[in-house]
């Protein structure tokens, strides 16, 4: 059974469906041919240039990476819904209920995860983020008039609902705001560059790229100089408190996916590696005694480039599932 994360230009929205008994996780199924980002027309653009806000219906099954009003009604029962938030690598998603009409004593319910929630898989993973599991999320029958905003703490968010009345639905308007200092990253596109700084902050970060990659690491600076390690049994940088890992897998928790190198040396020049796995992520640990900075760039994989090695280029991997 293919991995969902090869469905490439789709992303991750090719599935969902709470599984049976836990609405706290999602399922991974087919949405057909739904693109599930949205794609602005020219006229949309100068709109929105124009100070106008953007509203339309929600899908059972959905994706934005744009601000707006959106609503979701029901036109039959909807047992297994989610929407998706994606924005820039610096920006915090905030989601406002402006209206909800929903049976919270039928089954009823509406959720906000902070973060992505994919199979039990969470992204960032429970290491990663400042929250407990159970702390992230809200629960809108719980809460009701308590917290009717919610902000995300990275450029992810998501919601999922049961709505079995057709007619309810609700209303939310969705915000974004600028991070000074992103940490967790999922990136909107196969390709692009990006700066992570970790200030004096004892933290872990991961940036998450759902294809297979070229990625390039120009220039990392640490608070202690070691060395470059391949992830072996005995070798890493485990006892170093400030480093950089690479990461590889079919999933997207970064915390169940195999570590592949290790990077413990700040340097300027160029380290670069060739990742077919379905899913990378370069993740830092910082010990919160050091700035660290890493600075890398990223293209989606070619299958011929499999064939080619460019100079300063660590072990390629995950090749058979590209």
């Amino acid at each position: 059974m293919p991995s969902a994360f090869q469905f490439q230009c789709h992303l991750v929205l090719i599935f969902l469906a709470a599984s049976k008994g836990e609405t706290r996780y999602l399922e991974v199924r087919d949405v057909g041919e739904d693109d599930p980002f949205l794609l602005l027309s020219e006229d949309l653009k100068r709109e929105l240039s124009a100070g106008q806000i953007y509203r339309r219906s929600l899908r059972c099954i959905d994706m934005l990476s744009i601000e707006g009003q959106f609503t979701f009604t029901a036109d039959q029962p909807q047992l297994h819904c989610a929407t998706f938030f994606i924005g820039e690598p610096e920006e915090l998603i905030t989601i406002d209920y402006d209206f909800v009409n929903i049976d919270c004593q039928g089954g009823d319910f509406l959720k906000v995860f902070d973060g992505w929630i994919l199979k039990g898989e969470k992204f960032p993973s429970s290491l990663d983020h400042p929250l407990t599991t159970s702390q992230r999320y809200t629960d809108f029958c719980e809460s009701r008039n308590i917290q009717r905003s919610i902000r995300s703490s990275q450029n992810v968010a998501m919601i999922f609902f049961r709505i079995q009345q057709p007619g309810n639905g609700f209303t939310v308007t969705v915000k974004k705001s600028t991070n000074l200092f992103p940490c967790n990253v999922i990136s909107q596109t196969p390709s692009g560059r990006f700066t992570m700084v970790i200030p004096h902050q004892h933290r872990n970060c991961s940036f998450s790229i759902i294809y297979p990659v070229v990625i390039k690491i120009s220039d990392l600076i640490l608070g202690h100089l070691n060395g470059l390690f391949l992830k072996k049994p005995s070798a890493g940088c485990a006892g170093v408190g400030d480093f950089v890992e690479l990461l590889g897998g079919a999933g997207l928790d970064p915390s169940k996916m195999f570590p592949l190198a290790d990077l413990c040396h700040s340097f300027h020049g160029s380290a670069q590696m060739k990742i077919g796995c379905d899913n990378t992520v370069l993740r830092m640990v910082s010990s919160g005694k050091h700035i660290n900075r890493v600075t890398f760039e990223y293209h989606q994989l070619d299958l011929q480039e499999t064939e080619t090695r460019k100079e300063n280029s660590i072990e390629e991997f995950c090749f058979p599932s590209i």
